[in-house]
């Protein structure tokens, strides 16, 4: 990816600034209206909720906008972000001041599921490669999806024409009415906005992504036949992890940041004894979580250890437990715990 494309971007999301104080709250940032993230971060509010935990469900841009939003944005506990975000932003943190002051204090709350690159197009168009001198839609710019279309354009040095900031939801008219050509939207599968019938089969289709040098990064895929109603046959392709993210909210320092850890530490314990329950009745993506791939390069929050120990409780219990602050930096904890809590 090129630094200015991550700059740009970083700089975009880290105008936004720290909110004022104001009353506390708990809040996950996830993504537009028809995207999977809103639909993953419903789920989790739903288990909140039956513990008399409000959590407030954001809309966002995408990822980008969700990571710096976890770091800056006042009652703001949780966001979820792509995993070739994550990536990069620890590629350049070494040496761009930038980038170091937007990844500090930012950790893992949980790995989630895999998320698939979908590149609607014409039905001329065959490949990723075919988009050469095509308008091509990329998300808007502090979106995970617009990173992750400039990253694969460039790993494949395709040259689009033009590339258009909008995102999904925009885009998809232009592409049935032949404003643009195709459009990419990085969404757990099977995603809101394709649901329907107003995608012409016969002539659009998810164009197939399986170019070796795309593999260093992403982790291949299929989408299959029947997924969408446009779609007969399988598409093989690429995806990206979905990564929960928090921040490491230091318990003694006051009390926004007790409240803070001990949401955490709640929401924690909630997702993981509630995780044979998302499973069964949240969206079809729980299915596929696993709890242990970490991306590399991030540390598990401190108060996510904390709210998965075996004696937690959360505050909705008759004995509320308390996040203790402690300060191990190691991940080994965080699977211990995490296989304490799952054995069978």
């Amino acid at each position: 990816m090129k630094r200015s494309v991550l700059a740009a971007a970083l700089g975009l999301a880290l105008s936004t600034g720290t909110a004022s104080a104001q009353e506390f709250e708990r809040s996950i940032m996830t993504g537009g209206p028809q995207g999977t993230y809103i639909k993953i971060g419903r789920d989790i509010a739903a288990l909140g909720a039956e513990c008399g935990l409000k959590l407030n469900v954001v809309e966002s841009a995408g990822s980008l906008e969700n990571f710096v939003g976890v770091r800056n944005r006042r009652n703001t506990q949780f966001g979820i972000v792509q995993s070739d975000v994550l990536e990069y932003l620890k590629t350049f943190e070494a040496n761009d001041p930038e980038v170091q002051k937007a990844v500090k204090g930012v950790r893992i709350m949980f790995p989630l599921y895999n998320e698939e690159i979908h590149v609607l197009a014409r039905k001329d168009i065959a490949g990723v490669k075919d988009l050469a001198g095509k308008k091509v839609a990329v998300g808007k710019k502090d979106s995970g999806t617009f990173l992750t279309a400039t990253l694969v354009m460039d790993i494949l040095q395709v040259k689009a024409g033009e590339r258009v900031d909008i995102n999904p939801d925009e885009a998809l008219p232009k592409l049935l009415s032949g404003e643009i050509d195709a459009f990419f939207y990085v969404a757990g599968a099977p995603a809101a906005l394709f649901s329907g019938n107003t995608i012409d089969k016969a002539k659009f289709h998810l164009l197939p992504i399986t170019e070796a040098p795309l593999l260093a990064t992403y982790t291949p895929s299929r989408i299959e036949a029947g997924t969408y109603s446009f779609q007969d046959q399988p598409v093989d392709l690429v995806a990206v992890k979905a990564v929960m993210m928090t921040y490491d909210y230091d318990v003694k320092r006051n009390a926004y940041h007790r409240d803070s850890c001990k949401t955490v530490a709640d929401f924690s314990s909630l997702i993981v004894g509630g995780l044979d329950k998302l499973k069964a009745t949240g969206h079809p993506k729980w299915k596929t979580v696993d709890l242990t791939a970490l991306p590399p390069g991030w540390q598990v929050g401190v108060c996510v250890k904390a709210g998965m120990a075996l004696d937690y409780k959360p505050a909705c219990k008759p004995q509320a437990g308390a996040a203790t602050g402690a300060t191990d930096d190691s991940n080994e904890e965080y699977l211990n715990l995490l296989k304490q809590r799952l054995k069978p």
